[in-house]
């Protein structure tokens, strides 16, 4: 390999896409943008649940409720009590019978009816009926016992450990960063290919070894450098961090790889459109998964960056080690090395 050869194209190749405004555009707006969406969006979670009550001839509030996780409200009647539930005040609405403490006492079941929202979900509402068996029970001195409609829901206890939101957004937005530059690649070897730039350079002393090691390391070096400054923006470096750059630089090498397969399938800088939303609304998929945990199931382990954002995610916000995710890495590493392999050889074909 000629290295002298090789810092050259890479110096062309950084200015070339600096040169296009396009790119060079969205490059600083886009990490400045994202930046600024973390520092905005809220820092803390609030644990605490609006209830509405309505309770004719008691006051169901107990002292220290809002400690135990409940923020209640009186509703002045029952319908009052529904429109609350209906227009999102209230996370769920209880309507305490009058004779409440004289059922409890006799040992008779309480009849209570509890209203809540139609999306809201089963577990919200039965975290609402243990809060309100606690609350009553506390003011009270009987135990609440009234038919709930209840859902076991398995997993850890995350009271107090809740992620926020803006934590949360960090793993989308480094993929976000990282995932663009599949166009820039692209766009950067297809306007090469269409202007006969690559085929006068491979007349010239330079072998195809050169000319890919130049455009992967520019496509890597773009793609990392964006990531790693975002991440070190917004304090995703603060934990593990060594962690975190190496999953960057395998999701950098897998962007660049899909860049080479972009720009052998495309014919034209439309083409390279077309399949470049195809690859970023893919690859960005794994990421929702993270934002609305649930929503993105099993299935999602195919997409290769899933390895990348669940790196991510857990180290930087649920504190994982080398133990916890080397496996991610290894898969991540795979696809990674995979895709570029398939891009390069697909690629110096359509060179021949």
């Amino acid at each position: 390999m000629n290295p002298r050869a090789i810092r050259t194209l890479i110096v062309k190749d950084f200015t070339l896409y600096f040169r296009n405004r396009f790119f060079a555009l969205m490059t600083g707006l886009g990490l400045l943008v994202y930046v600024l969406l973390y520092f905005v969006m809220p820092a803390s979670v609030d644990e605490t649940m609006d209830v509405g009550v309505y309770a004719p001839g008691w006051s169901p509030i107990s002292e220290g409720a809002e400690q135990r996780g409940l923020r209640v409200h009186v509703a002045d009647s029952e319908d009052e009590l529904r429109e609350g539930v209906v227009a999102g005040r209230y996370l769920a609405g209880l309507v305490l019978p009058a004779d409440l403490l004289e059922v409890l006492s006799s040992g008779e079941k309480a009849q209570i009816n509890l209203y809540i929202a139609s999306d809201t979900p089963e577990e919200a509402a039965e975290a609402v009926a243990s809060l309100v068996r606690d609350m009553i029970y506390a003011h009270t001195g009987e135990p609440l016992t009234v038919d709930f409609s209840t859902c076991i829901v398995p997993g850890p206890d995350m009271a107090g450990k809740q992620i926020p939101p803006r934590d949360r957004m960090r793993p989308l937005f480094a993929v976000f960063l990282i995932v663009f530059e599949t166009y820039g690649m692209a766009t950067l070897i297809t306007e090469e290919i269409e202007h006969r730039t690559i085929q006068a350079l491979l007349v010239a002393p330079l072998s195809v070894k050169d000319l890919f090691a130049a455009k992967g390391i520019t496509g890597i070096a773009l793609a990392f450098g964006q990531g790693a400054l975002f991440m070190g923006l917004v304090r995703g470096l603060n934990d593990q961090p060594l962690i975190i750059i190496v999953a960057l630089l395998l999701g950098a090498l897998l962007v660049t790889g899909v860049g080479f397969l972009i720009a052998s399938l495309a014919k034209d800088m439309m083409s390279v459109l077309a399949w470049g939303v195809l690859a970023l609304v893919t690859l960005v998929i794994p990421g929702m998964g993270v934002l609305f945990p649930g929503v993105v199931t099993g299935w999602a382990k195919v997409i290769p960056s899933y390895y990348l954002v669940n790196t991510v995610d857990r180290v930087a916000n649920y504190g994982s080690g080398w133990p916890d995710i080397w496996q991610n890495l290894v898969i991540l590493l795979a696809f990674s090395v995979g895709l570029l392999v398939t891009g390069m050889v697909a690629l110096r074909r359509r060179f021949q």
